[in-house]
């Protein structure tokens, strides 16, 4: 089974903590069995809110045979640096970042079709790029928006805000599977073993010993300054930036997500760049990729043709 290799970029901007120098480091995971190290094909797929880049692996072994797939751990996560200042793990930044990760790609080999996947947190990255083109190596031809949009509903987040950054240990990897499990219920059945996989890279070391989880606990702190009036307004901003999107869009929605209501969704595939929906039955908020109905439809999606596509 193949394995991705860590890479890392630098980015500018916030200092990260601990280390006085300008900017910080942003890790990301490349899958790549085309043969070709810069081949001109690169797939970026971002993670959600307390989540990290391999989340992707099972769909990253699915596309790699095909194009450069790209998933960072956006900074705070995984094997990223972490911020100094709490108050910037804010969009904003994380998007500078991925401009620094595009950046650095394109020069290493230059990018001639550039796609997108992100789920929850990383699909409005990605919509803020798209709605952007000009400043892209190259614009966003297909945008996979997994479980979100422009308007989230505001119960969704309060129910995460109930378990990001809280205080966790846990002396083995299936305690943390098992506990993680507890507040993920909403992405849908998983095996055991599927699941403990998911659960691998949410866990560090911790200076104490055990495990601890591995994002930074103060990715919670603009979180919960976040208001019912200012997540309006950040409303207001996507739906523009949506409607300004060239590329051709799925939207993945949850059946019983709470995050992306089924009235945004249809309004996604009225407007702008006119998503095409597709629901999984008994799964909420978000689907995690795993499953192999989910994985064939980001797939046939991302390689067909554009011929096929329309057909």
């Amino acid at each position: 089974m193949i394995q991705p290799t860590l890479k890392y970029v630098p980015c500018p901007g916030p200092v990260a903590a601990g280390h006085p120098e300008q900017g910080h480091r942003m890790a990301y995971w490349e899958w790549n069995e085309t043969g070709d190290a810069a081949h001109p094909h690169v797939i970026v797929c971002v993670h959600g809110l307390a989540r990290q880049g391999r989340d992707f692996d099972t769909l990253a072994r699915a596309l790699a045979r095909h194009a450069r797939v790209v998933c960072p751990d956006v900074v705070g996560r995984g094997r990223s640096d972490w911020l100094a200042d709490p108050m910037q793990y804010q969009l904003p930044v994380y998007a500078a970042d991925m401009l620094a990760l595009l950046a650095q790609l394109h020069a290493q080999g230059p990018i001639a079709t550039l796609d997108w996947v992100g789920t929850s947190m990383g699909g409005l990255i990605g919509m803020g790029l798209c709605g952007q083109t000009g400043a892209l190596p190259v614009p966003v031809r297909r945008l996979v928006l997994n479980d979100v949009g422009p308007r989230v509903e505001w119960q969704a987040l309060a129910r995460i805000g109930q378990y990001l950054g809280q205080p966790a240990h846990f002396a083995t990897l299936q305690q943390a599977a098992d506990a993680l499990w507890a507040v993920s219920r909403s992405f849908g059945p998983h095996t055991p073993a599927q699941w403990l996989e998911l659960s691998r890279a949410m866990v560090r070391e911790a200076p104490q010993g055990g495990l601890a989880l591995h994002y930074d606990p103060a990715i919670a702190v603009p979180f919960r300054a976040l208001t019912p009036e200012a997540a309006l307004a950040g409303e207001q901003q996507l739906w523009q930036l949506y409607d300004q999107i060239p590329a051709q869009v799925l939207l993945l929605r949850g059946a019983e997500s709470d995050l992306l209501s089924s009235a945004t969704a249809r309004e996604m595939t009225a407007r702008g760049p006119r998503a095409r929906l597709v629901e999984f039955a008994g799964v909420g908020h978000a689907p995690t990729l795993v499953q192999p109905d989910q994985v064939a439809v980001v797939a046939q999606f991302l390689l067909k043709r554009q011929e096929e596509l329309t057909a």
